[in-house]
């Protein structure tokens, strides 16, 4: 069973957020540098009215995180949340940790007034499509498109 708790500006928190950020960016083939992310991380946590983002943890041990943002869209009648990162460590996947992630995930978001909850996924992701499916996740009637804005991290 794991638990979820809002992570704050401390040192240490920051620091193994980070760490796992690392291996998650890793994994997804995001172009990221910790330092760059750095204060953008930091200016999130400090304002609720951009997203939170929370710890999850097993006996009292960081076995991952999420990320929700919110946004706001008239066709969900106001507040939306888009989940930007979950991530649990390798020795944390295949024990259904990551169904309990979603309960959170979905209460949090709810607790902070979002009526709908957006994700993406890598097709090839197999384990995560499994479980956002599971969770009640379908693809949109519409196809998601983005352009950057900015240059890279």
């Amino acid at each position: 069973m794991i638990n979820c708790e809002t992570v704050q500006t401390s040192e240490s928190e920051v620091a193994e957020l980070l760490e796992m950020m690392t291996e998650y960016n890793a994994l997804e083939v995001i172009p990221w540098q910790r330092q760059s992310v750095r204060p953008v991380l930091e200016r999130l946590l400090r304002s609720k009215d951009l997203g939170v983002v929370c710890r999850l943890l097993e006996d009292g041990s960081m076995v991952g995180y999420f990320v929700l943002t919110w946004g706001f869209d008239l066709e969900w009648a106001g507040r939306d949340a888009f989940l930007t990162e979950l991530f649990l460590t390798q020795t944390a996947r295949g024990r259904g940790l990551g169904r309990e992630a979603m309960r959170w995930i979905e209460a949090t978001a709810k607790e902070h007034g979002a009526r709908a909850l957006h994700l993406m996924v890598r097709h090839e992701n197999i384990p995560a499509l499994r479980l956002y499916l599971g969770s009640g996740f379908q693809e949109p009637p519409r196809k998601f498109l983005s352009k950057s804005l900015v240059e890279p991290f």
